[in-house]
């Protein structure tokens, strides 16, 4: 096959995906998963530097893009998805998230769309006697969609920190049995909110938050201050509630807790899900 005749012109060649389907059967999802890509994140700036000043966050980002297909239409241009990944390669942030997703709509002849983007983000974080730093990283997502007209956007953020058990300090007379909680929060906002604040406000629920690196001195701390600060799952899970219906700029939330039991092979577990707009 010479590519370089006439009769094989691009612009002359079938477009498969874009012809007509006689099944009557439309799809709400089709696209592509788990495709990697470098991205850069709006980062918050660090204190003390001049305000408006940019920063961004260099990481690895996994993604899932597709889009709704009609009944009368056989595929989609799943290539035009990578391209619109090409096309943006600024610091993504809501907002450029949301564009994102408009372009591929529009791109993709879509009247509605969906984009999941996962990456891990990284705090430099002080240690809370010596101040010395270290890095913690947190998994977190941006979930995008449109659909009737009407666009979506949530922020999930999951953050590693301690609890420690109220009972097992009640009832024993040496110490008290801890352990590493997992706490996700998938929220929608009425306003701007940086990654950085919605880990923060999680992080000040815990018994204590965690951090990367830890001199004998901040050790002693975290020990005691989980211990002075006993929660159960149940409390975690209402603590991080409250502090997310005290933030106006917070719409809805999802809230999980799950404690990694030291004492037990299983994990306890609790969900809160509210909507402020409809109390």
């Amino acid at each position: 096959m010479n590519t370089r005749d006439p009769a094989f012109a691009p612009s002359e060649m079938a477009d498969v995906q874009g012809s007509a389907d006689t099944r009557h059967i439309a799809i709400n999802k089709v696209g592509i998963k788990s495709i990697r890509q470098p991205v850069k994140i709006a980062a918050r700036p660090e204190a003390g530097k001049a305000a408006g000043t940019e920063s961004a966050q260099a990481t690895i980002a996994t993604f899932s893009m597709s889009v709704a297909l009609p009944q009368e239409r056989k595929g989609t241009h799943m290539s035009r998805f990578v391209q619109i990944l090409n096309a943006h390669d600024e610091a993504i942030s809501p907002q450029s998230f949301r564009t994102m997703l408009s372009d591929m709509v529009q791109k993709l002849e879509a009247t509605s769309g969906y984009i999941e983007m996962k990456f891990p983000y990284f705090i430099n974080k002080s240690a809370p006697v010596s101040g010395v730093k270290s890095l913690m990283d947190y998994e977190v997502a941006f979930i995008g969609e449109i659909h009737e007209g009407k666009t979506r956007f949530r922020m999930q953020v999951l953050a590693p920190v301690t609890s420690l058990c109220p009972c097992s300090k009640e009832i024993s007379a040496y110490g008290a049995h801890n352990q590493r909680s997992h706490i996700t929060v998938t929220a929608e906002f009425s306003d701007f909110v940086w990654i950085e604040e919605l880990v923060e406000l999680i992080e000040a629920q815990a018994s204590c938050e965690l951090y990367g690196l830890l001199k004998r001195p901040d050790e002693k701390y975290v020990t005691e201050r989980a211990y002075d600060n006993p929660k159960f799952v149940e409390d975690l899970v209402r603590d991080v509630a409250a502090a997310l219906d005290a933030d106006q700029r917070v719409a809805s939330y999802t809230l999980e807790a799950e404690n990694f039991e030291s004492i037990h092979n299983h994990s306890a577990y609790a969900v809160i899900e509210r909507d402020k707009r409809r109390s």
